[in-house]
């Protein structure tokens, strides 16, 4: 069994503290209930987010362990995120309003991730580890859940502490070890004038 190597970004430019720092894991303390004053100030962080001309154009489903809601969420993830993320003391889902009036929400799904990563920043300062998926049944979501038409699962969030790496799977060790690494930012910046 191995330690958990350090996880601070290496960045070419700094940045603060809690961003460097922050990181996704796949290892939840699957004993530890959720940090409901944490959880409190990510949504808190979330509601503050910027959406187009302030439409606050999404919402979210939280679902703790134990719950039928929790139950619900992981049934619907695919694959390997199916394997892990039942650890977290809550799965969270956000979603986009694409919809209102019978008129598209064009920014929706943008504001949305905007709100998600509020709240992953919030969420990491405040000790908790989180997770996002895209691997999930979108579908199965609005189903269990009733969302209407208008309503776009986006992003599925495991939410909760982190737990001790050397009680996990070879793989996950493997993964939660790998290198963290980004392109460089020319690489991505198309104009700089």
């Amino acid at each position: 069994m191995s330690a958990l190597t350090a996880r601070t970004a290496e960045t070419d430019a700094p940045i603060i503290d809690v961003l460097a720092e922050r990181w996704s894991t796949r290892i939840f303390d699957r004993d530890a209930v959720i940090d409901e004053a944490a959880l409190a100030s990510a949504l808190e962080a979330a509601r503050w987010a910027p959406t187009a001309a302030n439409t606050q154009a999404w919402r979210v489903v939280v679902a703790r362990r134990g719950t039928a809601a929790h139950a619900t969420v992981l049934a619907s993830l695919a694959g390997f995120n199916s394997a892990w993320a039942g650890d977290a003391a809550a799965l969270v889902v956000f979603v986009a309003e694409t919809e209102r009036d019978g008129k598209p929400m064009m920014w929706a799904q943008y504001d949305t991730g905007q709100v998600a990563a509020h709240f992953t920043v919030q969420a990491h300062a405040n000790g908790l580890s989180t997770h996002q998926m895209g691997g999930f049944d979108r579908d199965a979501i609005a189903a269990g859940f009733g969302l209407g038409e208008e309503f776009t699962p986006v992003t599925v969030m495991a939410v909760g502490e982190l737990g001790d790496i050397r009680e996990a799977s070879d793989e996950l060790q493997a993964r939660e070890n790998a290198p963290r690494v980004r392109r460089p930012v020319a690489e991505s910046v198309l104009v700089n004038d």
